[in-house]
């Protein structure tokens, strides 16, 4: 039994492959490009805070002294 409809640029073969390198290029060129309009949207506003007393303290001095080690 001979097998004639071996093809090297079939869907399956090197044709393939481009197709599929070039299609995960392009997506991650996609999603890069996404990612850096997105990063410099969020630079263009910066995070500001109005009423510090608003922020509510989850510890006491003492405890953050403990933890801490401060070099003098």
């Amino acid at each position: 039994m001979e097998n004639n409809n071996r093809s090297v640029f079939s869907i399956h073969g090197v044709t393939g492959m481009l197709i599929a390198t070039v299609l995960l290029i392009a997506i991650l060129v996609g999603l890069t490009i996404w990612g850096i309009k997105a990063q410099q949207q969020v630079a263009d506003k910066p995070y500001t805070l109005d009423n510090l007393t608003s922020v509510p303290m989850k510890t006491d001095v003492k405890t953050a002294n403990d933890v801490m080690v401060i070099k003098k």
